[in-house]
C-alpha cells in the first residue's frame, strides 16, 4: 500500500494561495480563495480514477476515526490536481455550485493560473500544464455561455403548455442528452440509445442556439406535441464533458 503523499494536495493548494495572496488585490484573491475551496470540496467528494493500491489507501484512512481519518486531498499529491480540472469545471461548477457567471469565469482563470504555477514549482510536466491551461481558457469562454443558454431554455420551457398526457413514445423523461446539431432556433438531441436516434428539430429561441455547440449536454425532459418535440422541463447545460452517467 502506498504512503500518504508529502506534500499532499491540500498543502500544495495552500502554498499556491499563499503565493497569490502576496501578488493579488484582496478582491481578486477572494475569488481565488473561493475557487480553491470549491476545488478541494470537489476532490474530496467526487475525485476518482484511483488504482487498486490507491483505493486501498483511501478506504483505510477515509473510514478511520480520530487522528487517522484523512480526506482525498490529505492523502494524494499534486499529480491528482490537473487530471481533475475537467470534471471540476464541466460538472461540479455547473451542477453542484449555485454561482453566477463571474465565479464560473473565475474558476477557469484560477485553474489556468494554478496549472502554470504547478509547472513553475516543478509539480507537473509541461504537457500536463499545457492541457490544463487550455481547459481553463475554454472554460472561461464556455461556462458563462452555457449558463446563459440554460436560463433562456428554462424560460422557454416554462412558457410551453404542459400536455395533460402523452403516450410513451411521445415522452422522454428528465435525463441528460447530447446536442447533436444546432441551427438557428432549432436543436437535435442524441438520446444515447443503441440505435442513435436523434430527437428534433426542437424549436428553441435563437438566442439560445447562438450560444450552444454540438457535443455539449443538456438535462431536460421532452414531449412530442402535435408531432413536434418540445422542451417540457429544463435543467442545466454542460459545455465540456458527458454527464449521461451522472446522478
Amino acid at each position: 500500500m502506498p504512503l500518504p503523499a508529502k506534500p499532499n494536495i491540500e498543502q500544495v493548494l495552500q502554498e499556491f494561495l499563499a503565493d497569490q495572496k502576496r501578488r493579488l488585490k484582496p478582491a481578486t484573491f477572494s475569488k481565488y480563495d473561493s475557487v480553491i475551496d470549491l476545488f478541494i470540496s470537489h476532490l474530496n467528494g467526487y475525485a476518482h480514477g484511483l488504482s487498486e493500491a490507491e483505493s486501498a489507501l483511501f478506504e483505510k484512512h477515509f473510514n478511520a476515526g480520530g487522528d487517522e481519518h484523512r480526506e482525498f486531498c490529505q492523502l494524494f499529491g499534486s499529480e491528482k490536481i490537473v487530471e481533475n480540472f475537467r470534471e471540476f469545471l464541466g460538472y461540479f461548477m455547473v451542477r453542484k455550485v449555485m454561482a453566477g457567471e463571474e465565479l464560473k469565469r473565475a474558476a477557469g482563470t484560477v485553474t489556468k493560473k494554478l496549472s502554470e504555477w504547478l509547472l513553475e514549482k516543478g509539480y507537473i510536466s509541461l504537457e500536463a500544464a499545457a492541457e490544463a491551461a487550455q481547459e481553463g481558457a475554454t472554460t472561461v469562454r464556455n461556462l458563462p455561455r452555457a449558463e446563459r443558454a440554460a436560463r433562456i431554455l428554462e424560460r422557454d420551457a416554462d412558457r410551453t403548455p404542459s400536455p395533460n398526457s402523452l403516450d410513451d413514445e411521445d415522452y422522454l423523461d428528465f435525463d441528460h442528452f447530447t446536442i447533436a446539431r444546432v441551427k438557428p432556433g432549432e436543436l437535435w438531441l442524441d438520446t444515447f440509445t443503441d440505435d442513435k436516434e436523434l430527437i428534433g428539430p426542437i424549436p428553441v429561441p435563437e438566442a439560445a442556439t447562438a450560444l450552444l455547440q454540438p457535443g455539449w449536454n443538456i438535462s431536460c425532459s421532452l414531449g412530442r406535441v402535435r408531432r413536434q418535440w418540445r422542451l417540457l422541463e429544463m435543467g442545466n447545460v454542460y459545455p465540456t464533458i458527458s454527464v449521461c452517467d451522472r446522478a
